[in-house]
């Protein structure tokens, strides 16, 4: 056994993360075609799988009552995990990734800015005036998990720093879509609800300042601020990213003490690995002493839900919501100011945005191209850009109202410019010349 093997455990590199989102893409991708397929052909119960998502599930509790549909529960119960998981990649991102320097930081800053900025514009100006003017958030995010299992199928001809600048662009774009959700699509404030939310946030705040690290104290707590924002009127999925701010993402042991811990518990691997008996129970245990010991709150937490998100929750959210009947009548409307303000945005609004501004930060001297990346790769990534999927299919929710007459144009929009942007990203790409070494 190399000793490589025993280390990599240790820590969660980039390349394990990459593999992971862009496997969670590719799940996501055959969720959404199945429920696509089962909705309008035989195989499928077409008139009513798609109504299915309004069966009620109540539950209850000491008199407290919630009683909402199977949708519901999946868009503001079930995606406040998924939010719980953007907000600790966000926060490790800030405090010790690419976002954690400036000269690092300030491409994809630049980049999603320009990729938020021009969509929500260019959707803004079609629709101005009209009823579906408040949808201009839709257009504004990135699906991280799509555009990176497109890259995944490109293998070792993208550069590592591709994958890198379009992860942390994306999660530049995860924070804006998350202020954009708090700030402009919360309706009927109770602030009530909303003043015990914040006071449970502080409770959180204060424990962590006060160094508790048992992530039994705030997961119930956080269920508590989700139920608090629920009743308040903003979305309860941002429960989940207030949560991530909370959780400790600082190992509790002194510097001195950690190196004294890993110099004895190495000692011990490095006997049984090149002893003439090696037990591999007593290696696991102390790869898995060490792994719990080297990482934070925040971190054993994001390890741990990081594949229910990206294997379970992600795919039942795209499988419920892209449970449409889809008729001519829907693509004809494609062109309809809704669904020609969706396709520009994320189509054409997306690569010149992140384009242009990336651009521009190079121009003034505030970042540089990474490593092996050519201006090619770079525009080829704002394409990939251009896969909204998951989180404008969320805030279509949330700017049109479930059930409403545009809610279906603008899901088919998103479907349509997401499958338009892979490709074209994926063939511009793929005639890139190849990264040294692929």
């Amino acid at each position: 056994m190399a000793v490589p093997q025993l280390v990599r455990p240790l820590v969660r590199p980039f390349t394990e993360f990459f593999r992971r989102e862009a496997a969670g893409g590719i799940m996501l991708m055959a969720s959404a075609a199945l429920a696509l397929l089962l909705a309008n052909t035989s195989w499928g119960p077409a008139a009513y799988f798609p109504q299915i998502w309004e069966k009620h599930l109540k539950l209850s509790l000491n008199g407290v009552v919630l009683d909402m549909s199977l949708a519901h529960w999946i868009n503001d119960g079930l995606m406040s995990v998924f939010f719980l998981i953007v907000g600790l990649e966000i926060k490790r991102e800030v405090m010790e990734g690419e976002l954690s320097e400036w000269r690092q930081a300030a491409l994809p800053i630049a980049g999603a800015l320009g990729g938020m900025l021009l969509p929500a514009l260019l959707y803004f100006l079609v629709n101005r005036g009209l009823p579906t003017q408040n949808g201009w958030g839709i257009p504004m995010a990135t699906d991280i998990a799509f555009a990176l299992a497109v890259l995944q199928l490109l293998g070792p001809r993208v550069p590592l720093g591709l994958k890198v600048f379009l992860t942390a662009l994306a999660i530049v774009d995860d924070l804006g879509a998350v202020l954009v959700i708090a700030g402009f699509y919360t309706t009927n404030l109770d602030l009530t609800y909303l003043l015990l939310a914040l006071g449970v946030w502080a409770l959180l705040l204060n424990l962590n300042f006060l160094g508790a690290r048992s992530l039994a104290i705030y997961l119930p707590l956080g269920v508590l601020l989700w139920f608090f924002m629920h009743q308040s009127g903003i979305h309860a999925t941002l429960a989940g990213v207030l949560l991530a701010l909370a959780i400790p993402a600082r190992i509790g042991r002194a510097r001195p003490e950690i190196l004294l811990m890993l110099n004895d518990r190495l000692g011990i691997l490095q006997h049984e690995v090149h002893g003439a008996e090696a037990n591999p129970r007593i290696i696991s245990e102390e790869l898995e002493y060490l792994s719990d010991a080297i990482s934070s709150p925040a971190q054993k937490l994001e390890q741990r839900l990081h594949s229910v998100v990206a294997f379970g929750i992600i795919p039942l959210f795209a499988f419920a919501n892209t449970s449409l009947i889809i008729d001519g009548s829907v693509f004809g409307q494609l062109l309809s100011p809704l669904g020609l303000g969706i396709l520009l945005g994320l189509v054409v609004g997306k690569p010149l945005g992140i384009g242009a501004l990336s651009w521009l930060s190079i121009r003034l001297g505030w970042a540089e191209l990474p490593a092996g990346v050519t201006w090619r790769h770079l525009w080829g990534a704002g394409v990939l850009g251009g896969i909204g999927f998951t989180m404008s299919l969320f805030i279509t929710l949330l700017a049109l109202g479930e059930h409403s007459a545009g809610e279906p144009v603008a899901k088919v929009a998103i479907l349509c410019a997401s499958f338009v942007s892979g490709t074209v990203g994926f063939l511009l790409l793929r005639s890139a010349p190849a990264a040294p070494g692929a």
